[in-house]
């Protein structure tokens, strides 16, 4: 656990164990919820399919491809529940794969048309 006020910044660094120099680490999900088992009901997205969600993300620059480095603001979900857990994704890609997960960033999936 870390323990942190409300508003404050959260630091994260995610770090790939590889002795494979030519790997790239991708934040692709992080999502907070509520309770530590459940991540599909009540939930935050702080950032999915690459994309964004909570204004207070920020990537930070790291000398290392197999380093990400990221940060949010806490918060707490309704009904004063003083816990906040967080689930993340990351992608794991060969450098200079630009065809790759790593390098598309930010992917909107299209929504499918109804029949009438």
């Amino acid at each position: 656990p870390y323990y942190v006020d409300i508003n404050q910044n959260l630091f994260l660094e995610a770090y790939l164990h590889s002795s494979d120099p030519n790997l790239v680490l991708f934040v692709d999900t992080c999502v907070a919820s509520p309770t530590p088992h459940n991540f599909t009901t009540v939930t935050y997205d702080i950032i999915r399919n690459g994309c964004v969600r909570d204004s207070t993300y920020a990537t930070y620059y790291s000398p290392y491809r197999n380093v990400a480095r990221f940060k949010f603001n806490a918060f707490q979900f309704i009904r004063n529940n003083p816990l906040v857990y967080l689930q993340c994704e990351l992608v794991v890609c060969r450098a200079y794969d630009y065809s790759s997960r790593c390098y598309q960033g930010c992917i909107t999936r299209s929504k499918r048309e109804a029949n009438s």
